[in-house]
């Protein structure tokens, strides 16, 4: 799979994963300068940023996640 393709289902299903906890996070995308990088490295993903009550949410969500 092309990385550039594997990158974008990637923050297509973490979208998925973070709608079905409530979470949207506008930012969410592929960090685009790590494909101009000369290094054979595989893009990043860009979380981006968000506010305090996404952020308590998205932390709920990890720890009920982690106690099953």
């Amino acid at each position: 799979m092309h990385p550039h393709h594997e990158s974008d289902t990637c923050v297509e299903d973490l979208r998925t994963a973070l709608a079905a906890n409530g979470i949207t996070l506008p930012s969410l995308g592929v960090d685009l300068p790590t494909f101009a990088s000369t290094l054979p490295t595989r893009p990043l993903i860009a979380l981006g940023n968000c506010n305090a009550a996404t952020a308590r949410a998205l932390t709920a969500a990890l720890r009920k996640a982690a106690d099953r």
